[in-house]
């Protein structure tokens, strides 16, 4: 669950497969051996996701970006449409990699060797495509990095060496990518470092130790989102559905933050969003900004304030049109 935001795009064609664009992986690993480049996946839902247009009218379709990668990437789309049937073997190989590379959600770009092993990932960003490019070449420098330590590690004189920089070339790599792709990295550092004198075996299990806690919080969320708060919702009792929120987070003060505000905000909002209430809404974005001044919520609190209204508006205009048809009948 996260902060609430409303996002209205249109849709349109995008690259889906186009010119400069692969969508066969295995080709497109050879392509990237063959002309010593990297690969550039772009996980899309191009015909229904409104940031991967927004990302390919911004940057993927436009020169610079085109002029910008040819020379240093293969890319590589993996699409998942929703108004187009993908053939079977596509589909499948894009589930296989969705699921390899732990994709949560699109767009999502990830920066990978010529072998298809990740070094970054990243998404939509503003500022359009020669800034897109810059940020690439940005996130390039973290494979040489990884590269100049993995080599450093082959070329070390006793394990603690080896496995000291073997840590260092896994630094700056998400640690998403490092559980999905860098498995026989880490275990070959544990086999190296076995007092763990680099500290990395300690930090690992506390990174994995908090994964696992937020796991266990979000399916403890949506259990009592389902049994708890939906039926409440349904019956329009809002007012108790947000007191049983606000119990559940006073009782479960682990509850990892973002939660508690996407918790907090989809169910007061309910109200003032029914009622058409501007100012009621707004005054559920300010309590929320009181209680959580450094959030990202506290941060885009006009933007999220202005696209409330933009959304009260349509959805007036909206009854409007409906009750005009209505008559006209």
């Amino acid at each position: 669950m996260t902060t609430v935001a409303f996002v209205f795009a249109s849709v349109s064609a995008l690259h889906a497969g186009g010119e400069g664009w692969q969508t066969d992986f295995e080709a497109a690993k050879k392509l990237a051996a063959e002309g010593k480049k990297d690969l550039l996946l772009d996980f899309t839902g191009s015909d229904w996701c409104g940031w991967c247009i927004k990302l390919n009218k911004e940057v993927f379709g436009l020169e610079p970006f085109k002029t910008g990668t040819k020379d240093k990437f293969v890319l590589v789309e993996l699409d998942f449409p929703q108004k187009k049937e993908l053939e079977a073997k596509l589909k499948e190989q894009n589930e296989k990699l969705q699921e390899q590379f732990k994709i949560q959600g699109f767009p999502t770009i990830l920066l990978c060797d010529a072998t298809g092993k990740p070094y970054a990932k990243t998404g939509y960003q503003p500022g359009g495509a020669e800034k897109y490019v810059a940020h690439l070449d940005g996130l390039r420098a973290v494979r040489v990095k990884r590269d100049k330590a993995f080599a450093d590690a082959d070329q070390a004189k006793d394990d603690a060496a080896k496995a000291a920089c073997l840590v260092e070339g896994l630094k700056g790599i998400d640690e998403e990518l490092v559980d999905s792709s860098y498995g026989d990295v880490v275990e070959k550092i544990g086999e190296l470092d076995k007092e763990d004198k680099t500290g990395f075996v300690k930090a690992r299990k506390e990174v994995i130790a908090k994964k696992d806690a937020a796991e266990k919080a979000e399916a403890d969320i949506q259990e009592f989102m389902g049994t708890k708060i939906q039926p409440l919702m349904q019956a329009k009792e809002f007012d108790k559905a947000l007191a049983a929120v606000k119990t559940f987070i006073k009782e479960n003060p682990d509850t990892p933050e973002d939660f508690k505000i996407g918790m907090t905000v989809n169910i007061a909002l309910a109200g003032p969003m029914e009622k058409g209430d501007v100012e009621a809404a707004n005054a559920v974005i300010d309590g929320v900004v009181k209680d959580y001044p450094k959030s990202d919520l506290a941060k885009n609190a006009d933007k999220i304030k202005a696209s409330i209204k933009t959304r009260l508006e349509q959805m007036k205009a909206n009854k409007v049109d409906e009750k005009d048809k209505a008559e006209e009948k």
